[in-house]
């Protein structure tokens, strides 16, 4: 059985492109088997769709409901699908602290891994960087973590730019940060900032010393990091490139790697420098089933991205990567991933393949306002210029079809699949700020703090309701959070009060239905988890998300904005709205597919029943 998982392929630009003639593997994948619309997650998010899809359970059985959790009894915020903590006990001598024992690396999703229940029945199987799987579980096969995956700072990717620019915003930006620094006799003297050093009491950032050289006369510089030396035009990339942070003397350094970019070396010198990914030669946290593989791996293809959003869109949003520079660095991803593929593909010949791609997910996040005339961000000049990238990248994927259709014969089943869709984000909605307004969040009397603060000055004790995450609408409840002042009978006549007025809510530019759905948890999950996350599951229509400030429990002046950020597709939204794809090689029964059949069909692919826990059955099941 082979699997292609290609996350954010969207069924309706596929079925333009496949009409166009721009993915012929495609076209006749579906035209000998099948091609389905795939019911997504609630809500259509990432780690939750693909948990879905690993354990054959909704959110309700595997406990992920968003990118974002929350603690109910302090609001303190995590990554939902995995916990890294330093050891429980240590002593100090004079400035350092000693640490007794070993940190941990925890995932945090429930439920048992298709991949599990495949090496209890002694089924081979392979699976490269499948969300939602840090730290890997324990595997018989090889596996490489996905999305989740932590960069060296223990962050989703934060990258650091360097400048002399006067009029920078110097400090910490979304997903980055920015250094002044000073060019003085042609050299630039800085820091590569590493991960937080544990073993001093104030835990600062580790650093590393190195120069720049930069020509007085042409554009180009030399860069001295640890004894290597290499020579970068203004506009090139370097290879990837080894960084060792010294955490204590003798013992406990760390080792990673990253890239370098030298923008600009005149009149202003600007230099970027990739979040410090975690070395597959010699990883510090586990990515890899065996241990061994990731450094394997490195050896056959060279190193690569172990950073789970490999893609740094971080730095577009932050106007550091400009529409050319980011596509420069997106289309390394996509071609590290297509190496991997091309060397492990050819090895395979029993049991389960399973490649995940995530190029058309990042990439129709910041792409999409380029093919979008009714983006606040439309450009003609630069989609005069780009417009075509995104189409480009699903040809690519068209191409690894390519190479994977000739291998499939009778006897081997082939499934290529996404876990959402995609839609325009022209408008973000700030849940907070519209709870605030309409009565169900209450501020303290006298306020005067910063409203970008997350839940500034929020009076809990007469706050019955209140937004985490990108869908997520919690109340305040007695006995579960800290301060709650909702009895449990109050809750479901609470929640469809307001399901009901945000339903209402219309944009008053046009009078669209901003929210088109709202699922409450009661009714959408099953398991025991299902009352572990939010209450009431909020569904966006196309062209709406929750506002990027809202996310985090902020407050805004206005409910309804423009989104101008160039992140401008998306899918966090009414989940019907954003269904993702399933083709099959065979021809498949079920006309309503979900994620949750995706399990089952896997297991029943090698004769083995599926889970009680599972909730749904083969798609090739007569229904």
């Amino acid at each position: 059985m082979i699997i292609l998982g290609v996350d954010g392929l969207d069924p309706d630009l596929l079925t333009k492109f496949m009409a166009e003639g721009k993915m012929p593997n495609f076209a006749r994948l579906a035209e000998q088997g099948s091609f389905r619309r795939l019911t997504t997650s609630i809500p259509p998010q990432s780690p939750v769709a693909w948990s879905n899809l690993i354990t054959g359970m909704n959110a309700g059985g595997h406990g992920i409901f968003d990118f974002i959790h929350r603690d109910p009894k302090n609001f303190q915020l995590y990554f939902s699908t995995s916990k890294v903590e330093g050891p429980a006990h240590s002593f100090s001598i004079g400035k350092w602290v000693v640490p007794l024992g070993s940190g941990s690396a925890d995932q945090l999703r429930h439920g048992k891994a298709f991949w599990e229940i495949l090496d209890e029945k002694r089924v081979h199987n392979f699976v490269y960087r499948i969300p939602a799987n840090f730290p890997p579980i324990d595997a018989k096969g090889k596996t490489l973590s996905g999305m989740g995956t932590p960069d060296l700072r223990g962050t989703y990717g934060t990258f650091t730019f360097y400048t002399d620019d006067p009029t920078a915003a110097v400090g910490a930006v979304e997903g980055g940060e920015i250094v002044q620094v000073e060019v003085k006799n042609n050299r630039v003297a800085t820091s590569l900032i590493g991960p937080n050093n544990t073993f001093l009491k104030t835990a600062p950032p580790a650093t590393e010393p190195f120069t720049i050289d930069v020509d007085p006369l042409e554009p180009v510089a030399r860069i001295d990091l640890q004894g290597q030396k290499f020579v970068l035009k203004e506009g090139e990339w370097s290879g990837w490139l080894p960084a060792e942070f010294q955490l204590m003397p003798v013992i406990g350094n760390v080792k990673g790697i990253c890239r370098f970019y030298l923008k600009q070396t005149h009149p202003r010198f600007q230099l970027y420098v990739s979040p410090i990914n975690i070395d597959p030669s010699n990883p510090a946290l586990p990515i890899s089933t065996p241990a061994s593989y990731s450094r394997e791996l490195a050896k056959e293809i060279g190193e690569y991205h172990t950073q789970g959003i490999a893609e740094d869109t971080k730095a577009r949003m932050a106007s550091v990567l400009d529409d050319n520079e980011y596509l420069q660095q997106s289309r390394t991803v996509l071609a590290e991933h297509r190496r991997a593929f091309d060397a492990e593909f050819p090895k395979f010949h029993e049991g389960l393949f399973f490649f995940y791609f995530s190029s058309l997910d990042l990439n129709g996040h910041m792409l999409w306002r380029l093919t979008d005339p009714q983006s606040p961000t439309y450009d003609a000049a630069e989609s005069a210029k780009y417009g075509t990238a995104l189409e480009e990248f699903y040809e690519q994927i068209d191409q690894v079809l390519g190479e994977i259709m000739p291998k499939v014969d009778a006897d081997t089943t082939l499934l290529v699949l996404s876990d959402h869709g995609f839609a325009p984000y022209r408008h973000s909605f700030n849940l907070n700020t519209w709870l605030l307004n309409n009565g169900y969040i209450t501020r303290k009397a006298n306020f005067t703090g910063d409203t970008s603060e997350p839940f500034a000055d929020v009076d809990w004790s007469h706050t019955r309701a209140y937004g985490i995450g990108l869908n997520g609408l919690y109340l305040n409840v007695r006995g579960r959070e800290r301060d709650g002042i909702i009895e449990a009978a109050q809750s479901d006549a609470l929640l469809r009060e307001i399901r009901d007025k945000l339903l209402a809510v219309r944009d008053p530019k046009d009078g669209s239905q901003v929210i088109t759905r709202i699922d409450l948890a009661s009714e959408a999950y099953q398991g025991p988890y299902a009352r572990s996350g939010p209450d009431a599951l909020v569904g966006y229509n196309r062209g709406y998300r929750a506002g990027w400030t809202t996310i985090t429990g902020a407050f805004t002046a206005d409910v309804l904005e423009d989104n101008t950020n160039p992140w401008s597709g998306d899918h966090c939204m009414d989940y019907t709205k954003v269904p993702g794809v399933l083709l099959s090689n065979r021809k498949i029964p079920a006309q309503t597919p979900a994620l949750t059949d995706i399990a089952p069909t896997i297991l029943s692919e090698f004769g083995i029943a599926k889970t009680k826990e599972m909730l749904g059955q083969s798609v090739f099941q007569v229904r």
